[in-house]
Formats: C-alpha cells, sequence, structure tokens
C-alpha cells in the first residue's frame, strides 16, 4: 500500500479548518485508516471541530473490540458526533460548529468508506468516480431536478451542507463498499479541492502524475492557480496491488 497527504490554507482564508489523518498501519482492529475531515465555525471552533472529531473518532476505534469495519466507523462517527456536540454545548464561543468527514479503510481487497457532509471519495481506475454523495443543499436539488448539475457548479447555496458531525443529538452517515482492482487508487478531498478543481481536471493530473505524491501536490496547486477559495485537503491512497485481487 501507498499513500499520500498534505492540507492547505488556500488563498483566501487565514485558519486552515481541514484536518487530515492517513496511516498505512492498523488502527485499533481496523488494518489502516485514512480521514478527511473539514470543520466549520467562527473564530477557532471550524478547526477545533475538525481535529477534535478526529482524535474522539481515533480514539473510540482504539477501544472498540468489534471486528466487523462498518461497525468499527459507525460506532467512532457516533461518539465523535456526540463529543463535538457537548463542546459546543459547554463553550459558547464554540456553539455551532461542526465538521464533515469522509474516511477508508482497506480490508483485502475492499474499501470501506464512510461520510458525512460534502467531503469526497473518489474511485480513479479507468475513469474518475465520485463515490460519496455530497451532503449539501444543490446536491438534493439536482436529486429532484430542481436544477441541472452544471447550475450547481455556481448556484450561490452550494456550500450549504444538510449533514454536519456535531450539530444535533443524531448524524446519519452514508456507507459505501469497492471491490478493488489491481489499478484502483482512492482520492479523499475536502470541497476546497472539489469547488476548485472539475473532475475532467482531477483525471487529467491522475493520468499524467509519476506517483501520488505528484499527484496530490499539482491538485493542491491548481486548486490555489483556480482561486484556492477555500482550504484543501487531499488523501491518496493505492492499495498493493500484491494484496488486491485482480478482477
Amino acid at each position: 500500500m501507498k499513500s499520500y497527504s498534505v492540507t492547505d490554507v488556500g488563498q483566501k482564508r487565514q485558519v486552515n479548518q481541514d484536518y487530515i489523518f492517513a496511516s498505512e498501519e492498523p488502527v485499533g482492529n481496523l488494518p489502516n485508516l485514512f480521514v478527511v475531515a473539514d470543520g466549520m465555525g467562527g473564530h477557532k471552533a471550524g478547526d477545533f471541530a475538525s481535529s477534535y472529531a478526529v482524535q474522539i473518532l481515533l480514539h473510540s476505534i482504539l477501544e472498540d473490540e468489534n471486528q466487523n469495519p462498518i461497525i468499527i466507523i459507525r460506532h467512532a462517527i457516533e461518539e465523535a458526533n456526540r463529543k463535538v456536540l457537548e463542546e459546543a454545548n459547554l463553550h459558547e464561543e464554540m456553539s455551532g460548529m461542526g465538521t464533515t468527514m469522509v474516511l477508508v479503510t482497506i480490508v483485502d481487497d475492499y474499501a470501506y468508506v464512510a461520510n458525512v457532509g460534502d467531503s469526497r471519495l473518489y474511485l480513479i481506475e479507468d475513469r474518475i468516480v465520485q463515490i460519496t454523495k455530497d451532503h449539501s443543499l444543490v446536491e438534493e436539488m439536482v436529486r429532484r431536478g430542481l436544477i441541472t448539475r452544471e447550475d450547481a457548479k455556481h448556484h450561490p447555496d452550494k456550500n450549504i451542507i444538510t449533514r454536519v458531525i456535531g450539530i444535533g443529538p443524531e448524524v446519519e452517515v452514508d456507507f459505501f463498499d469497492i471491490h478493488l482492482k489491481e489499478n484502483s487508487r482512492l482520492l479523499l478531498c475536502s470541497d476546497g479541492l472539489s469547488n476548485m478543481v472539475s473532475d475532467e481536471e482531477i483525471w487529467k493530473i491522475a493520468e499524467t502524475s509519476s506517483d501520488l505524491k505528484e499527484m496530490g501536490l499539482r491538485l493542491v496547486s491548481l486548486a490555489n492557480e483556480n482561486g484556492g477559495k477555500d482550504n484543501i485537503a487531499v488523501v491518496l491512497v493505492q492499495p498493493d496491488t500484491k494484496e488486491v485481487e485482480v478482477c
């Protein structure tokens, strides 16, 4: 397995509210773990929300004796939601803070993915496919046929998200599982990348990069060249082809 992770404050923000975690080694009963979280909230609440949520996530995973990765991840995200909400209720300056989260663990030749919010996971093979579904107002409008996918890219409400860790007592998590192939690569990112760099541009960089580090740095660079309006987080994962069943 190979991975590369990078985060950047971007061109317009003073504080980086994105937080990443990447481990090719076991975390509790998970054989590996990769996470992107994008915090929100005034003052320093956003960067606290994302980093604290990931810390609670990791603590929960390390304490969980379950073997099923979906159960482990669900428990951990629910605990992160509870703890972030608890902190927000305890401290007035933290009120209203929250964070998105997208994560993946790879078990044998399957990737188990979870997401809350609009941070994304892409599968890159012979094409690029967005696996996660954005929990956002414009995404729901697209699904209902109220606006087109192209309209959504420029909609004034495109930054309004409909699911967040830390806002309410319950959190709804989407889960996906992916059967990996020999050439599979995974990209986890915050909307600071996906709002600035199109899927087609991501694909072009993926096809012309010699390794994951070059790909990650080029993605961040292009996001900044295209405006860098938000913090940027990128985590790239390439499973060991010797460990992945060739379909």
